[in-house]
């Protein structure tokens, strides 16, 4: 397979908590919401980073046991950037529920 993030692919990845996989991902995420309106190529180019990230993050042994949420999660995101946005997602609640990782992420460094 083709790795956009070759080097975390690799194994790195791994070595990361939870929370700071779940705070890279959303920051892809971010990025993507960003671009939506100004550049829809940008936009999906940083979707699918984060699909990546968050698909790693899936794979990631340690966190067997959050799979069914973290397989919801790729649904719902998946639905929201390329779906018929089923589930009613905005941009507020997709920067509100990565929030929390980033917040817990800055909090063990500061």
């Amino acid at each position: 397979m083709n790795y956009i993030h070759k080097e975390l692919a690799d194994g790195r990845w791994l070595k990361f908590s939870f929370a700071e996989q779940m705070a890279n991902t959303g920051a892809e995420i971010g990025r993507a919401i960003n671009w939506k309106i100004k550049d829809e190529k940008i936009s999906n180019l940083a979707f699918e980073r984060g699909l990546e990230l968050l698909d790693l993050t899936i794979n990631d042994p340690k966190n067997s046991r959050k799979l069914k949420e973290l397989c919801r999660l790729r649904e719902v995101l998946a639905d929201y950037f390329m779906g018929n946005n089923e589930y009613g997602s905005t941009d507020q609640s997709w920067n509100n529920y990565f929030y929390f990782f980033n917040a817990a992420v800055s909090a063990k460094y500061f």
